[in-house]
């Protein structure tokens, strides 16, 4: 499981000090409005919801030693403001693994605040922990507030993203 990342500071709003940490079991109360939020904001809601086999088993991959998932929380003070799901899998283009940034969500009253940053950051940590020289995520093109993020601490490298459910 990784390490507890640095506290960020506030923004000087009179906002609480985020920590970006592991997400722990006890936080699946806090966590799980978060990752309704997260797939809300991409269309998996109400008759598109996912099953909700697909969250419990996720939240248990967290935790499993065996499992290449997961997570990080922005912690303000007890109330989680937005996660990081990441993985790492091999690749035909590097001999160690790279890391997969799956899922990006702060609640949408913190964004603009430097909670996405930080977990971002907090997963290029963890990844160069793990030994791994590369992470990267992928965005839906209309997301225009994460992608003025994402330009200005990543590079796009044009690709376009194509899939089919086998």
């Amino acid at each position: 499981m990784p390490g507890s990342m640095p506290a960020s500071p506030s923004s000087g709003r009179g906002e609480p000090v985020i920590e970006i940490r592991p997400v722990r079991p006890t936080d699946y109360d806090a966590w799980l409005p978060l990752w309704d939020g997260y797939n809300e904001f991409y269309g998996r809601a109400g008759a598109t919801a996912l099953d909700p086999a697909i969250t419990e088993t996720t939240w248990k991959r967290f935790f499993d030693p065996g499992e290449p998932v997961f997570a990080l929380v922005a912690d303000a003070g007890g109330s989680l403001e937005g996660l990081a799901h990441y993985l790492y899998h091999r690749s035909t283009t590097r001999v160690e693994p790279v890391c997969y940034l799956q899922d990006l969500y702060t609640t949408p009253a913190r964004r603009g605040h430097g909670i996405g940053r930080a977990l971002i950051e907090g997963v290029y940590a963890e990844a160069r922990r793990a030994g791994l020289k590369r992470v990267y995520w992928q965005t839906q093109e209309s997301n225009t507030p994460g992608r003025r993020l994402y330009d200005r601490i990543a590079r796009h490298h044009g690709f376009i993203v194509y899939s089919h459910d086998a």
